[in-house]
């Protein structure tokens, strides 16, 4: 029979028998995945981030859009189908992470670059996507130690833990 699910982190749902190993939306880890009796939906409350917090959304939003719009580009000039299906989901996971902060920030979601360069081979862009994501994971890692927010905390502490599975992605 199935279940309803909803992720903590973006508030997708999910149906399915059980919980996904990862949220098929933003990738965060199983963990965040409530059945939707247990789900608190954070994006209706009123939380009071802080200054520091607010900033650090709108960088990590910027951060998102980029990523997103480069994954955007790479699926569509890489010349070999694994890697134009791989760019194209880390483009709707980026995506789906930049939405977060718009959700939180209360704003209309930034356009994607589509000046932004890719390389037609794969392999680069592989490449290009792993220092992408070590560049996020810095980042995140240090929006998490300055924040004080419980909600803000949750969120950069799982952008960690999927930005550091991306950097598990192989050709």
């Amino acid at each position: 029979m199935f279940q309803l699910f909803r992720c903590q982190i973006c508030g997708d749902p999910y149906l399915g028998d059980e919980a996904p190993s990862k949220c098929p939306f933003c990738g965060a880890p199983k963990e965040y995945t409530k059945d939707e009796k247990q789900y608190i939906d954070h994006f209706k409350e009123n939380i009071k981030f802080t200054d520091g917090e607010i900033e650090a959304f709108k960088k990590a939003l910027d951060l998102e859009i980029g990523n997103a719009s480069f994954y955007l580009k790479a699926s569509s000039t890489s010349s070999d189908e694994f890697h134009k299906s791989l760019f194209k989901a880390l483009f709707k996971v980026e995506s789906e992470h930049a939405d977060v902060f718009v959700k939180h920030l209360k704003i209309t979601k930034p356009e994607f670059d589509k000046t932004i360069e890719a390389s037609t081979d794969g392999h680069e862009n592989l490449e290009e996507s792993h220092r992408r994501e070590r560049i996020a994971i810095d980042a995140y890692s240090q929006m998490l130690t300055q924040s004080t927010t419980p909600r803000a905390k949750e969120i950069f502490e799982a952008l960690v833990k999927v930005e550091t599975d991306h950097l598990g992605l192989e050709d």
